[in-house]
């Protein structure tokens, strides 16, 4: 393959030259050589690092993540592009369920279909995990996010549908008794579910139990999810956690 110099390889690639001088000024992705004319030339292998770069900011890695990634001696390029196939696969199989889900919900809403209120919210929920997991990454750390992934990593299809129906569940049963009071039995009731469903993910502290809740309404991806069970499903977990957390402080 013949090496090509940093403006064929933007165009090909179909990213901006001034990407590739700063991939090259932080050490990401450097030339394979440089012409006595200043030009700097890329091989093969480093359009295939490009590749792997680009790949992984597809999936919304940071650069410094990228970085830490490819540059580990172990790194095999084949298990990543495996990897990023699987995550395709993924993307490709929650989009058909998604259509799914639009194609039923206008059966039900014309009465020509009956959905089960958990059929409503079904294709949300792997999307739902992703959420948690970078509410746990942000808040939290990568360490609690490595404990989140390898539980639900553990699981098999079942059980993720189980945890997934369950925690549809707990949502459903706080919407349900929002009339009775945040403090009411029933709420609280669903709340420790809730708190106990938290466990399948990683285990929470009362800080992070709170700082959940505070996401629901202050995070615009939960606010989404929340407001299409009830509108006032955010607020209300808010106020029902943050009570159910005092109660377990004061019983400490």
């Amino acid at each position: 393959m013949i090496d090509h110099i940093v403006n064929q390889l933007a165009t090909i690639a179909g990213v901006s030259t001034r990407t590739l001088h700063y991939y090259n000024e932080i050490g990401l992705l450097k030339p394979s050589a440089v012409g006595d004319n200043g030009y700097r030339y890329y091989d093969e292998t480093r359009m295939l690092r490009l590749q792997q770069i680009l790949f992984f900011r597809e999936m919304d890695f940071n650069l410094a993540d990228i970085q830490e990634i490819i540059n580990q001696p172990d790194f095999d390029m084949i298990q990543a592009l495996s990897g990023h196939k699987e995550n395709l696969y993924g993307q490709l199989a929650y989009l058909e369920k998604l259509l799914a889900t639009i194609d039923n919900t206008i059966s039900h809403i014309k009465g020509k279909l009956e959905m089960k209120p958990t059929e409503l919210f079904e294709p949300f929920s792997e999307e739902k995990q992703k959420e948690y997991e970078e509410e746990v990454r942000q808040r939290y750390g990568d360490k609690e996010l490595k404990v989140s992934q390898q539980r639900w990593g553990s699981y098999s299809e079942e059980k993720r549908q189980q945890v997934i129906d369950e925690g549809n569940q707990n949502y459903l049963a706080i919407a349900n008794n929002i009339d009775k009071g945040h403090e009411s039995s029933e709420v609280q009731e669903a709340v420790a579910r809730w708190h106990q469903h938290i466990h399948y993910f990683y285990d929470p502290s009362i800080d992070i139990l709170r700082g959940l809740s505070d996401g629901y309404v202050n995070d615009p991806a939960f606010r989404k999810f929340f407001d299409k069970i009830h509108p006032d499903l955010a607020e209300f977990t808010l106020k029902a956690v943050t009570y159910y957390c005092d109660q377990l402080e004061q019983a400490s």
